[in-house]
């Protein structure tokens, strides 16, 4: 997880972060957490993805 998003991304690093991001996020949606914290860290994520594919106009 990028401890901090801002408008000043570098689109630069988009490959490389999107491919770590989603698999955290594929780690923890395989963990079958569903306590608080781990909902809370999948929805970061999720965040985090969506940003940076706005950010950088990508495509699903």
């Amino acid at each position: 997880m990028l401890d901090n998003l801002e408008s000043s991304y570098d689109c630069a690093n988009a490959g490389d972060d999107l491919h770590a991001i989603k698999r955290e996020l594929a780690e923890l949606r395989g963990s079958s957490a569903e306590d608080p914290e781990s909902q809370l860290a999948i929805n970061r994520l999720e965040n985090q993805l969506l940003f940076i594919m706005n950010k950088c106009d990508i495509n699903h």
